[in-house]
């Protein structure tokens, strides 16, 4: 089988020396520049969505009022979690699949590297307009939570442009995700290296292959759902108005039905990573690689059936069938933690920044894991769903897990993709203080949430209990700070020291550890023979690679 994939445009540079001026970083097709992209611009919405987080524990730190009112509180809170979910976590993810998938797989490109830019550029603007939309109301900001609830979200308690704007925002970016899942579906089925069968895949493109499926089956009805509360909003309709005929909780349902495969979306890519990287630095090959992918096909085709588990008290769904299918989705999960536990047992372990941050992410996504059971049940949901029990396991499971993959990645494919190393030292420093700062921040949140404090509150009355804790939980974001403030350091003196990694700094296993760092610009002078998972690994030992060892193919004259 073949595709006909668009040649990428070609470089007006001089013969051996890459052009990297403004106008070929904004005009380019190729994907890794495009991933690159991709991954600055999604960190550059972390650093946003970290202050407007700073900003609401500056308020919560004590009682009374600190720094903003509760129309500005409830802002702070929708635009935070809007950018940190669909302006992060996703689109570094996407980012990610973008510079890898075509290194991993052999091939010199995306599929469709114009659709590729086009996707980037979708997510760019869409993001600025979920940030203009937080100037474009008179109220004082977009207030209806990340989730955009109607009526709340309707024309009568909502009113002005920057519901709009955030709306439009919103479904910018879902189709950027659309583009973005077709052509890493099209990549990694139809532009694989020969001797790539998809049971040699790594892992990393497995995970991205089942986040974009998850993409193409979960956008869809949000956008729905977008254009029809719009359409309430500025042409008349009624869709989500019960005075009308509509039912608000259609909404729910819509939006759900995004936002917990959504989840799983945040998460299956750094899933990827971090089996990525454990192998890597426990110097044994991952343990259970079969089960493994099939863990995550189970995830995948689970994530799809638990979206109620959101709407317990609505009163409208299924709860036992619901609370089941959320109990199940347990069980592939616990098993990727024996494959992970798996491949460090027996193994000689290297400690180095990458691996600091996958334990990190290991010993946080537990947590989060094991009280997302806990909420399972629909009778601890209905007195922990509307509490800062809820907001502690979602941090746990997506900063806690996502955001340190995502740290763990940046120092781990640095080197490749930039040919210069980050300071083992600085990195040690960044890991200790985001690990001791996230868990000061987030287990607070538990303990007050067991305590009775509802989440979206700006303000609490003295002797309660909750004092203590949340002053805890505000102190502990000026350390998490610390970490990524000493991580923006150590990318500052590495790009100026540049001290020179080598192709292979880590003895890594698959196919991008096989090309010089950075990669040229069709990736691979020549490929390697592929005879399992771990290709570059059997070129530098071939003593103990799988199959015959024999020389490659002549290139074609």
């Amino acid at each position: 089988m073949s595709v006909t994939t668009e040649r990428p445009a070609a470089s007006s540079a001089p013969a051996g020396r890459p052009d990297n001026g403004p106008v070929a970083w904004i005009t380019t097709t190729d994907h890794k520049k495009i991933g690159v992209l991709y991954c600055v611009t999604a960190f550059a919405f972390f650093l946003i969505g970290g202050a407007l987080a700073g900003a609401m524990r500056a308020e919560l730190a004590d009682t009374g009022s600190q720094l903003v009112g509760p129309q500005s509180y409830n802002t702070l809170f929708t635009v935070h979690g809007i950018i940190m979910i669909f302006l992060f976590v996703a689109p570094f993810g996407i980012g990610l699949a973008n510079y890898l998938i075509p290194l991993q797989i052999g091939a010199p490109d995306m599929a469709f590297p114009r659709l590729n830019a086009m996707s980037y550029w979708f997510f760019a603007g869409g993001g600025l307009l979920v940030l203009l939309s937080s100037f474009a109301t008179d109220a004082g900001g977009v207030a209806t939570g990340w989730y955009l609830y109607p009526p709340l979200s309707g024309p009568r308690y909502s009113p002005g442009v920057g519901p709009d704007l955030l709306i439009l925002g919103l479904a910018l970016v879902a189709i950027s995700t659309l583009m973005s899942g077709v052509n890493v579906i099209t990549t990694t089925f139809l532009m694989r290296a020969p001797g790539m069968t998809m049971w040699r895949l790594p892992v990393f493109t497995w995970n991205a292959v089942v986040t974009a499926v998850l993409g193409l089956v979960a956008f869809p009805p949000a956008v729905a759902a977008f254009v029809l509360l719009l359409f309430d909003r500025r042409l008349g309709g009624q869709a989500f108005d019960p005075a009308g005929g509509g039912d608000p909780i259609v909404y729910q349902h819509l939006f759900w039905f995004l936002g917990h495969p959504e989840v799983y979306i945040l998460i299956l890519p750094f899933f990827g990573v971090i089996t990525e990287i454990i192998p890597v630095f426990s110097r044994k090959p991952l343990f259970g690689y079969t089960g493994f992918l099939l863990a995550t096909l189970t995830i995948g085709a689970l994530s799809t059936g638990v979206w109620a588990h959101h709407m317990f008290t609505t009163g409208v769904v299924d709860n036992p069938f619901f609370s089941a299918m959320t109990f199940m989705i347990a069980v592939p999960t616990g098993v990727k933690f024996f494959n992970w536990i798996g491949t460090m047992w027996g193994g000689k372990i290297s400690f180095r920044v990458p691996m600091l941050f996958s334990i990190g992410f290991l010993l946080n996504f537990l947590i989060g894991g094991v009280t997302g059971v806990m909420l399972a049940s629909a009778p601890l949901d209905f007195q922990l769903a509307d509490s800062y029990f809820l907001v502690s396991h979602f941090h746990y499971t997506m900063m806690g897990g996502s955001v340190f993959g995502i740290f763990a990645a940046i120092y781990f494919w640095w080197p490749k993709a930039f040919g210069f190393r980050l300071s083992e030292r600085l990195g040690r420093g960044v890991f200790s203080l985001m690990f001791v700062g996230f868990n000061l921040t987030f287990w607070p949140q538990f303990v007050v949430g067991l305590r009775g404090m509802p989440r979206r509150i700006v303000d609490y009355a003295p002797g309660l209990g909750w004092d203590t804790p949340n002053l805890v939980s505000s102190l502990g974001v000026v350390v998490l700070s610390a970490g990524v403030l000493l991580f923006l350091v150590d990318v500052s003196t590495s790009r100026r020291r540049r001290t020179p990694a080598g192709d292979d700094p880590w003895g890594g296993y698959s196919l991008e550890w096989a090309t010089s760092s950075p990669p040229p610009e069709h990736n691979f002078s020549s490929l390697p023979r592929i005879r399992s998972e771990r290709p570059a690994f059997d070129t530098h030992h071939p003593e103990l690679a799988i199959g015959p060892v024999t020389a490659p193919p002549p290139e074609p004259t």
